[in-house]
């Protein structure tokens, strides 16, 4: 994955900590409780923080496989996931990226299926290896008979 990914994660939760703690400290500031204030504003760093911590943790643990027969994926900080997905149970395989991941020159692979309502994501690849991902997948999935 991506280095890229954990600044995604970085951003996307720090700027509105921040943005929250400085207003709110502001606000509390101006109303007259500055003790209140200050405290606001440094858990607002707390969270901003940790959250770029476990950023990085997240990316670290992201990780995917192509066998001969089925998609594996694992990840997880606290708990540890493997998810396997065989290529005949794929329905749809699509690339998104919102603006900020654009920016980052990161994207989503998003794998649907036919017995899940899980939403299994490859995130954190670069565009061109995201494209080439789906493709495989893509192509995978038509050659596998699911029997239905």
């Amino acid at each position: 994955m991506s280095p890229s990914l954990a600044w995604y994660r970085r951003l996307v939760l720090g700027v509105p900590s921040l943005i929250a703690g400085a207003g709110g400290g502001t606000l509390l500031f101006l109303w007259g409780h500055p003790v209140l204030a200050v405290a606001v504003i440094v858990a607002a760093l707390a969270v901003a923080g940790g959250g770029g911590v476990l950023a990085g943790l997240f990316q670290r643990t992201w990780g995917y496989a192509e066998a001969p027969e089925e998609l594996y994926l694992t990840y997880g900080v606290f708990v540890r996931q493997l998810v396997v997905v065989p290529y005949g149970r794929m329905q749809v395989v699509d690339v998104t990226a919102d603006l900020l991941e654009q920016a980052l020159g990161i994207a989503t692979v998003r794998v649907r299926t036919a017995a899940s309502n899980a939403d299994t994501r490859v995130v954190g690849l670069g565009l061109t290896e995201a494209v080439e991902l789906r493709d495989r997948l893509a192509s995978r999935s038509e050659s596998f008979s699911t029997g239905l």
